[in-house]
């Protein structure tokens, strides 16, 4: 008897910890959007502007894109800046058709008058952030802006961005991304909603509350000393943009982030190659705190706030580990809380509630009215987004363990992009796919796991744990399902 109560306190006990952690990141959520609003309006604007305007080149990086390059290259050449002041840099380290494809568009517009160059690269050293540090050796730019593959910079995006660099102490500006194929699918629907949560409330939040934010990869442009001052760009994590941004603000570089400044990209429309760019992002960020945080908290430069800012948004990913652990932890706790009154429920059951289902969905439903999209859709939305965040935790877990305990950054693995933007246009028949793992599997084991778990939480009368119960099961089974079919 003794050892069954042990049992218990031991079960309760862990449970109530890891729930306790992810609360903490349920309320930082919540100081975010508490900043948001706090700071809302407050617009930022360029101290002047240029009286001549500065030469800006513009990077592509390019790995094995043939369904979108051209399509990127024909947005390009639409840019609105002086021809004069304005570089193109193709930077393709591509080992498929993607080659001929840039270099027939690439004459085609260069007979334009458009200053562009095709600068391709047979070793891959340094992935991406390899390919934009050989691309600076060239460059003729004092500010550089770089886009991906998949995104449709508007014509003006120069013009609104360069003239925040009249501030001698601005570093870098980043725009808002939003989403050609947001309608696509209900996978590229509830990824819109994610990355709008992103944008729209923590970028804000952070920028204007003097917090430190990032670049994310694309659809920003860069003061080149600003660049040089930090130490370059490395790749030694699998997030150069993220680790180049904090290097760069610890030397005190301002940062500006503009949220009503949109530039549109194509969302990955297969669940595989989401979760190839979900691991990516979560590793990266695990490697840059592994790398940068300690510097950053004993800095005599950073303010506490900003401090604390930096941990959470770095660690963020820890959630996930947690996620998966509390998920464990459930059926377990429902078996041994043998006597499951009022008290429980209101220590246990509601915080949980509160915890987690109710600042995801005040954080959500806030971002989607901010850019004016109704709240009905996105209330629908929301169980299932709830569950996908819970299906992706076997992955990003998986993906924190690696950058915990890898020696090395890892392979820059790109996302698979099939230039689909309607519903009607198919992608099964291109070339490029995710990497196949045997994570789905156990993701459907998971959802049989908690499918079973439901029953006996039903059976022993504990019905408030229902509901929990049923997210992890459709989340699971979502994840895990739609990857093995898409898989094949």
């Amino acid at each position: 008897m003794t050892q069954w109560f042990n049992l218990e306190s031991v079960l309760i006990t862990a449970y109530l910890v890891v729930l306790l952690t992810l609360a903490m990141y349920g309320f930082h959520r919540s100081m975010l959007m508490y900043l948001y609003f706090r700071s809302r309006g407050a617009d930022p604007s360029p101290l002047k502007n240029f009286t001549e305007l500065p030469v800006v080149t513009v990077q592509l990086p390019l790995f094995n894109e043939m369904y979108v390059a051209p399509r990127l290259l024909e947005a390009i050449a639409l840019l609105g800046y002086p021809r004069d002041k304005l570089e193109i840099q193709v930077l393709d380290d591509s080992t498929d058709e993607t080659q001929e494809l840039c270099r027939t568009k690439i004459e085609e517009l260069r007979a334009t008058g458009l200053d562009i160059v095709y600068i391709h690269r047979t070793d891959r050293t340094g992935f991406k952030a390899g390919a934009l540090e050989h691309g600076m050796k060239t460059a003729k730019g004092e500010f550089i802006m770089v886009f991906d593959a998949d995104f449709l910079p508007p014509p003006d995006i120069i013009d609104r961005t360069v003239h925040f660099f009249t501030n001698d102490t601005v570093g870098m500006v980043q725009v808002r991304w939003d989403h050609v194929n947001r309608d696509y699918s209900r996978l590229t629907e509830l990824q819109a909603m994610m990355l709008d949560g992103h944008f729209v409330i923590e970028h804000t939040a952070r920028h204007r509350s003097g917090r430190f934010f990032n670049f994310n990869g694309t659809a920003g442009i860069w003061r080149r000393s600003a660049i040089e001052d930090a130490g370059g760009w490395s790749h030694d994590t699998l997030t150069e943009d993220m680790d180049l941004s904090y290097r760069a603000q610890l030397k005190g570089w301002q940062f500006i982030y503009l949220k009503d400044v949109v530039s549109p990209a194509e969302l990955p429309v297969e669940m595989n190659a989401f979760k190839s760019q979900q691991f990516r992002w979560a590793k990266g960020s695990i490697q840059v705190a592994k790398k940068l945080l300690p510097q950053i908290l004993r800095s005599k430069d950073v303010p506490f706030n900003v401090k604390v800012e930096a941990f959470f948004h770095l660690t963020n990913n820890f959630a996930y580990p947690l996620l998966l652990l509390l998920s464990m932890l459930l059926l377990p706790n429902l078996l041994v809380r043998t006597h499951h009154g009022w008290r429980e429920v209101l220590v246990i059951d509601l915080p949980l509630f509160f915890g987690t289902t109710l600042s995801i969905a005040t954080f959500y439903i806030s971002s989607q009215r901010e850019i004016q999209r109704h709240w009905k859709p996105t209330l629908r939305r929301l169980p299932l987004m709830m569950s996908l965040g819970i299906g992706l935790c076997i992955n990003q877990t998986r993906a924190v363990i690696e950058a915990l305990f890898g020696g090395s950054s890892g392979e820059f693995v790109r996302t698979p992009k099939h230039g689909v933007v309607r519903r009607f246009e198919g992608w099964t028949a291109k070339r490029y796919r995710a990497t196949k793992t045997l994570i789905p599997f156990v993701e459907v084991l998971f959802a049989l796991y908690f499918a079973v778990a439901t029953v006996l939480a039903m059976h022993a009368g504990h019905f408030v744990s229902v509901p929990f119960m049923m997210l992890f099961t459709m989340g699971f089974g979502y994840v895990g399902v739609l990857s093995l079919h898409q898989s094949r």
